[in-house]
């Protein structure tokens, strides 16, 4: 299973070293493998501190998204008349662009850690409130039926039916909601970043970025990669344990 994909990226990683020797790519433009390995072991302690920034502001930003997004998908699945009053401005939320309202946040906010946990926020809201909406709305109208039958009141079956018959979206928007959380935060960090040695990969990148660092700007751009994808995983593992004893999505299939 994952023979395939690991075989692809150390081939792309031999093509990317040595095609870069052969055709004799100054530093500064696209930095090889080795350079980038050598640049993160000179700047491990700074590298560190930034990532561990950065993974600071997008969990708080991604939990304050995941109680949001569910608490309000939760609110307006109790009302049509509050779904229909409030999605559309969770809509107009997500399409206007980050960079575009980060100077307004940091303005209300300040500058510093309040405003990027603020747009990691923002930037992981809509997947989750969206998806935990459609699996709130998407229950069986037979259980539904079931539940009238008993007498269950609305926040009953909420909590008993639809609330868990919601999970597997609730997991689905977790994943976009997590990685997405990241990418607010650097984001973030570019806008209303701190200076100094709080900074997180976003600051670091900027720097990186102003001194011409090539190697060590790719270093941690591969580290917000990184954190991106171990977020995604444990979110993957989560998902795995709650939904893999009922659910088909994540259900071992049998031959």
């Amino acid at each position: 299973m994952y023979i395939s994909p690991i075989a692809v990226f150390f081939g792309f990683v031999l093509i990317w070293q040595f095609g870069l020797q052969i055709l004799n790519v100054p530093v500064f433009l696209i930095p090889k493998p080795t350079d980038i390995f050598q640049a993160a072991v000179e700047n491990l302690g700074n590298l560190t501190q930034s990532a561990l920034q950065t993974v600071t502001e997008s969990l708080v930003g991604f939990v304050m998204s995941f109680v949001g997004g569910v608490l309000g998908a939760v609110l307006m699945a109790s009302s049509k008349i509050l779904e229909r009053s409030l999605y559309p401005y969770a809509i107009i939320l997500q399409t206007i662009p980050i960079v575009a309202i980060a100077p307004i946040i940091v303005i209300w906010f300040g500058a510093g850690l309040n405003a990027i946990v603020i747009i990691a926020f923002i930037i992981g809201f809509f997947p989750m409130i969206s998806n935990t909406l459609i699996g709130l709305n998407s229950v069986d109208h037979n259980m539904l039926n079931l539940f009238r039958l008993y007498n269950a009141s609305k926040w009953q079956t909420m909590w008993k039916l639809r609330l868990p018959a919601a999970l597997p979206y609730m997991m689905a928007g977790l994943k976009i909601s997590c990685t997405l959380s990241v990418v607010g935060a650097i984001v973030g960090e570019y806008i209303a970043g701190i200076g100094g040695g709080s900074g997180g990969l976003g600051y670091a990148i900027t720097v990186a970025a102003t001194r011409l660092q090539t190697a060590y700007l790719f270093a941690c751009g591969l580290a917000a990669s990184l954190l991106g994808i171990v977020l995604f995983l444990v979110i993957q593992l989560i998902s795995k344990w709650i939904l893999s004893s009922w659910h088909e999505s994540e259900m071992s299939v049998e031959n």
